[in-house]
């Protein structure tokens, strides 16, 4: 099925069968996680057998339990979030009464990558769903074995007229973010990102982009080292740093490159447990590290499965310019708080700043001085597991936000109602108007 073909399809459902009401909104929110759940094992074995070495109990946590903690908060909430809310009506308008109210976009097209192939589908799946809306996916070609696998889920759980799957490569790509839909998003790299939002623009199509960036993780003077290093490197090892929250970049503040060398090394995270997906990502990774001074903390796997590795890139190096989102963690030694702040501000706002050791007040000084999606304290990635918390980025990573509630109104358009009275104040203004009429406008107006 092409892109056209897709939206016409979910179109012409739309207008035989109407807009899904919230009772199935749930119903297909249920079948759907109680789907993947089923296919549990088979997600994985797909993904491994795509990447050539991706880790089962990755894949079981962050693709499918993450999806599927997802879909059940969004079902047990979805009555209160789907409730129209009253708004105040001035008085000259009394007995009129006003409301908003949720309503579905429509037709929601969903470009997904490869690297979390099935949470970063389906999540947003879950979201357009939740808020009434029929989806076209489009799964990432780099990972055939999980794109044909997620067409088979979404058939399964919700049926070929609520949503469609989109195969194919490059061109197809483009050709589907060329629609009209009522919405569209896309994650995935910045570049990308920006094509994908021209081609939205043609058609005037609302957009969510969840793109990348270099989240750094700050080691301040308070951090206790072998406990920043160890969080650090267990944020970093998830997918082998394939992630677009993972911590790119460490500046350290009040220690040594050779102290917090020492602390990951004796962390004993060395290995990801899963590989480079692509043979295209290892020699990308390959050309931003070359005559970078790499500091390994063990040695590679089988196959494309790549140790951790420490970088301390000198000024012009590529590896401090682009997203370096695989098992590579560049080092940055600064001076002082402020220059920390300087140093984040000075580069395309992240989807995240890390910040470990930090007192109350230097957390408001990050917060002032810098721009993030996200900021957090103590740990890393593991804040895009909340499902009640909107996940998304600003500036150059990306804009607009999902998960739970945020992505319900995301998907929704909030359209207003407003029932008069019989009689009512605000009438006095009708033409023709009274001279009343005319000395109240002034009089309302502060006219002399």
């Amino acid at each position: 099925m092409t892109p056209a073909e897709a939206l016409a399809h979910l179109r012409a459902a739309e207008a035989r069968d109407g807009a899904l009401a919230p009772d199935r909104r749930r119903a297909l929110l249920d079948e759907l996680g109680k789907t993947l759940l089923r296919r549990a094992e088979d997600i994985a074995a797909a993904l491994d057998a795509d990447y050539g070495g991706r880790s089962r109990l990755e894949t079981l946590l962050a693709d499918v339990l993450c999806t599927v903690d997802a879909a059940r908060y969004s079902r047990r909430h979805l009555r209160a979030w789907a409730k129209p809310r009253r708004a105040a009506v001035p008085y000259p308008f009394w007995p009129a009464r006003a409301w908003e109210e949720a309503v579905p976009k429509g037709i929601v097209g969903i470009m997904a990558p490869w690297n979390y192939p099935v949470q970063l589908a389906l999540v947003p799946v879950v979201d357009a769903l939740a808020a009434g809306n029929r989806v076209a996916m489009k799964p990432s070609e780099a990972v055939p074995r999980t794109a044909a696998l997620l067409a088979e889920v979404l058939a399964t759980a919700l049926g070929p007229d609520v949503a469609v799957t989109v195969q194919g490569g490059p061109e197809v790509a483009a050709e589907f973010a060329a629609q009209p839909w009522d919405h569209l998003m896309f994650t995935g790299g910045t570049e990308t990102g920006r094509k994908v939002a021209l081609a939205a623009a043609r058609n005037l199509v609302p957009l969510t982009l969840e793109l990348g960036g270099k989240c750094p993780a700050v080691v301040l003077p308070g951090a206790d080292l072998a406990v920043a290093a160890r969080d650090i490197l267990a944020g970093k090892a998830v997918n082998a740093g394939q992630t677009c929250i993972a911590p790119d970049t460490v500046l350290l503040v009040g220690h040594t490159q050779e102290a917090f060398a020492a602390a990951c090394r004796a962390s004993g995270i060395g290995l990801p447990e899963s590989g480079i997906a692509t043979a295209a990502q290892a020699a990308r990774l390959d050309r931003l590290t070359e005559g970078v001074r790499l500091d390994r903390l063990a040695s590679d796997g089988p196959g494309r499965q790549r140790a951790l590795s420490l970088a301390y890139p000198e000024p012009g190096d590529a590896l401090l310019a682009e997203e370096i989102f695989g098992p590579v963690l560049a080092v940055q030694p600064l001076i002082d708080v402020s220059a920390a702040i300087a140093w984040i501000a000075a580069r395309p706002a992240p989807l995240a700043i890390y910040l470990f050791g930090a007192t109350r007040g230097e957390v408001d000084l990050f917060a002032s001085g810098t721009r993030s999606g996200a900021i957090v304290t103590g740990r890393t990635v593991e804040y895009a597991a909340f499902p009640s918390l909107g996940f998304g980025g600003v500036g150059g990573s990306g804009y607009g936000r999902y998960h739970g509630h945020a992505g319900f109104l995301a998907f929704s358009s909030q359209r207003a109602r407003v029932d008069h009275g019989r009689v009512s104040l605000a009438r006095i203004f009708d033409p023709p108007r009274k001279k009343l009429a005319v000395r109240l406008i002034e009089r309302l107006v502060r006219l002399p």
